[in-house]
């Protein structure tokens, strides 16, 4: 069956096929874990966000917020102050994530030495002759 026929773009066949993909895609970003992170601890206005996140520009700040909203990873409220005050908080779903992530950080952190030492000796292995 041809995509041009049945008006199924390559992305939603890619995501149907292979659904991990497409969240570690999401999540995996350059700025995502550092904004789930920060989040994480309860809410955060964009402010403090953006002062959280190193190297981050407000521009990829308020796309990224965008994306993780629109995924149901964070939650946006708008208090109905002047000026409006505006705060971010994971939901429950984020928050599982997030628990995720520290096991696997707590696995980097157990393992770091092993895949160092195995770096060093695949390397050395299979450096070129000088």
């Amino acid at each position: 069956m041809s995509q041009r026929n049945t008006g199924v773009t390559s992305q939603a066949v890619t995501a149907e096929a292979c659904p991990v993909q497409e969240v570690l895609d999401r999540v995996s970003g350059k700025w995502s874990v550092g904004i789930l992170v920060a989040a994480a601890q309860g809410p955060i206005r964009f402010t403090e966000l953006e002062r959280a996140v190193t190297g981050i520009s407000r521009r990829m700040l308020t796309l990224t917020l965008r994306n993780l909203e629109r995924d149901g990873l964070l939650t946006r409220t708008v208090y109905p102050t002047v000026p409006p005050r505006v705060e971010y908080e994971v939901t429950p779903v984020a928050r599982e994530l997030y628990e995720t992530l520290l096991r696997l950080t707590d696995w980097a952190e157990r393992h770091r030495t092993t895949i160092h030492r195995s770096r060093v000796a695949y390397d050395a292995e299979h450096a070129a002759p000088a």
